[in-house]
C-alpha cells in the first residue's frame, strides 16, 4: 500500500508517504509558506522512496477543522492531483490526527480519552473528544466549534488527556473539564505522518472517496469551498 498525504491545516506544512507500514516525512512550521511549500515536499518524499505519483494507491489530506487558507490549499492539491491520477482519496479529521499523536506522546493508554482543542479564532475552540481504541483515536460524540467555557468531556471515561494549542485556554473551560485531565501537551498540531498513518487503516476498510468528493470540513456553516472548475 502506498499513500500520499498532505497537511496544511494548521501552522505546520507536512507531506508523508505511507509504504507497506513505514512512514516518511517532511514537515516545517511555516504559517505563511504553505504553497511554495507543500509540492516540493511531496515531490521529495516520493523521490526518497524511488516512487512515481502513478505508483500510488491513494491520496490523503487533513480535512480540518484549521486554518481557513490552510485547509483549501491542501484540498485543492489533493483534488488536482486525485484527478489527473484518477486516485481515490482518504480524507482524515485534523482533530483526529493530533488525537493519534497524544496517543504516543502522552503515553495514553487503552480506554482511555483525549480532549483535543485548535484555536478557531473568535474566541471560539474546534474541540474534539477521542477514545484510544487499540492505539487507534475513536471518535466521541461530534467535533464542534465552540467558546471554551462550553466545551464538555463526552462519556464517562474517567482519565483524560488534553492536546492541542486551544488548551491555552484552559483557563476559561469549566472546571467539570479541566479537572478530569490529567496531562496536557499544546505543542501537538496536525502533521501528515499521522494523517498517512490513519489514512492507510481507513483505505484498507474503504473509506475513501473520489476527487470531486474529497471536500474540506470547516465546522462552521458559514464558510464555504468552491470545488475545483467543472466540478458539479
Amino acid at each position: 500500500m502506498k499513500i500520499l498525504a498532505l497537511d496544511t491545516s494548521s501552522e505546520g506544512c507536512s507531506a508523508a508517504l505511507f509504504v507497506d507500514d513505514h512512514v516518511i516525512e517532511k514537515f516545517e512550521i511555516a504559517p505563511r509558506g504553505h504553497t511554495r511549500l507543500l509540492m516540493p515536499m511531496a515531490r521529495g518524499v516520493l523521490a526518497e522512496q524511488g516512487l512515481k505519483p502513478s505508483d500510488l494507491d491513494a491520496l490523503a489530506f487533513a480535512r480540518g477543522p484549521g486554518s481557513f487558507t490552510g485547509v483549501r490549499i491542501a484540498t485543492g492539491v489533493v483534488q488536482g492531483l486525485a484527478w489527473g491520477l484518477d486516485l481515490p482519496v482518504v480524507p482524515v479529521s485534523s482533530l483526529e490526527t493530533v488525537a493519534l499523536g497524544a496517543i504516543e506522546a502522552l503515553t495514553v493508554g487503552e480506554g482511555e480519552g483525549i480532549a483535543v482543542a485548535f484555536d478557531a479564532r473568535m474566541s471560539e475552540l474546534y474541540w474534539g473528544c477521542f477514545r484510544n481504541r487499540s492505539g487507534l483515536p475513536e471518535l466521541l460524540g461530534e467535533e464542534r466549534v465552540c467558546s471554551p467555557s462550553r466545551v464538555f468531556l463526552e462519556t464517562d471515561i474517567v482519565r483524560w488527556c488534553g492536546a492541542g494549542q486551544g488548551w491555552g485556554f484552559r483557563a476559561d473551560m469549566p472546571a467539570a473539564v479541566t479537572d478530569q485531565i490529567h496531562a496536557v501537551d499544546e505543542s501537538l498540531t496536525p502533521r501528515a505522518s499521522w494523517v498517512a498513518r490513519l489514512a492507510a487503516v481507513k483505505f484498507s476498510n474503504g473509506l475513501c472517496v473520489s476527487a470531486e468528493q474529497a471536500q474540506p470540513v470547516y465546522i462552521r456553516d458559514e464558510v464555504t469551498w468552491k470545488k475545483l472548475p467543472g466540478r458539479s
